[in-house]
């Protein structure tokens, strides 16, 4: 099934626009894949603890793809510090790379935060987040790969 994404290079690059075949694997490919914590969040919805991320305070530059496909999906330039103990961002670095979807677990209905390319839970958005969006795209680590640039 072809999906519709935004390339961009390591360096954050805007490179256009592609077409490529969603990612599609059994439990067992991504277990061979991914680390039993990474497995756990992004393909059984999982969250890491407040405060334990590897980029929760991360303030280099770069980019933070999915750590399941390599999909770009935020820019440092929209990372800001949200005091909830994730790494959060004001907007993806491509709105047609990242999917909502409405998640109505534990008891509540928050907005879930796929990868476009391969379906990873990535989080959940708020609407607490500073201006321009007003929006708070918060990421679990554990499905982010940050690239630094420069």
């Amino acid at each position: 099934m072809p999906v519709t994404l935004v390339e961009f290079d390591d360096s954050g690059e805007r490179k256009g626009t592609i077409v490529a075949e969603k990612v599609v694997k059994s439990d067992s490919e991504w277990k061979q894949q991914l680390s039993a914590a990474q497995f756990a969040v992004t393909r059984k919805k999982g969250t890491e603890p407040a405060f334990s991320g590897q980029y929760y305070k991360l303030h280099d530059k770069g980019i933070y793809r999915c750590i399941c496909c390599g999909n770009a999906l935020f820019s440092s330039d929209t990372k800001f510090e949200s005091g909830t103990g994730w790494p959060s961002f004001w907007a993806p670095i491509a709105e047609e790379n990242v999917l909502t979807e409405t998640d109505q677990s534990f008891g509540m209905e928050r907005s879930e935060v796929l990868c476009r390319k391969c379906s990873a839970h990535l989080g959940h958005v708020f609407d607490d987040g500073p201006a321009p969006t007003h929006l708070r795209y918060c990421m679990n680590s554990l499905s982010l790969d940050f690239k630094k640039t420069g």
